[in-house]
């Protein structure tokens, strides 16, 4: 098995069906939710919406450099959310991220082997590697927040 193939089946496993490092995904964690749920603010936490633009956001810009384009994304603006105030607007995200989190692990699994130590479109940015490792675990810690969120989303929606 390569590197790039390896990769793909770890980003698979996070985003659209897998198990073995969190028994969870995001496909799994996401599918149940309403807008409502998606939308419920908690004190100091991020909405479940918000991680899912914020996760959408970065597979996105990747996407689009693994498909030859330009580095465009900044972290200033991964957490600018329009508001999502519908259930089809809340699928709509849902969807994007499905769809782009597909596309990601196929562009992941057909980079040659030797394109992963290169520079990522600028040096001071590291590697390929570093760049689908470090997509790897900030998906992972935000997955972790989502299932915490949802949990206290749904006690708390069952008092009101």
């Amino acid at each position: 098995m390569t590197t790039s193939t390896d990769l793909s089946n770890r980003l698979h496993e996070v985003f659209i069906n897998g198990t073995w490092i969190a028994n969870t995904n995001y496909t799994q964690q996401l599918t149940d939710i309403n807008i409502v749920q998606a939308n419920c603010k908690l004190p100091q936490l991020n909405t479940i919406a918000l991680i899912t633009y914020h996760i959408n956001y970065y597979v996105a810009g990747l996407i689009q450099i693994l498909q030859g384009g330009k580095l465009t994304i900044s972290d200033t603006y991964s957490w600018a959310m329009p508001p999502i105030n519908t259930e089809a607007e809340w699928q709509l995200l849902l969807t994007t991220l499905t769809t782009n989190a597909a596309k990601f692990v196929n562009l992941v699994a057909q980079l040659p082997n030797n394109i992963l130590l290169q520079p990522f479109t600028e040096p001071q940015y590291g590697t390929y590697l570093r760049n689908i490792e470090g997509v790897l675990e900030h998906s992972y810690y935000h997955l972790g927040q989502v299932v915490l969120i949802k949990k206290l989303v749904i006690e708390n929606l069952k008092k009101v």
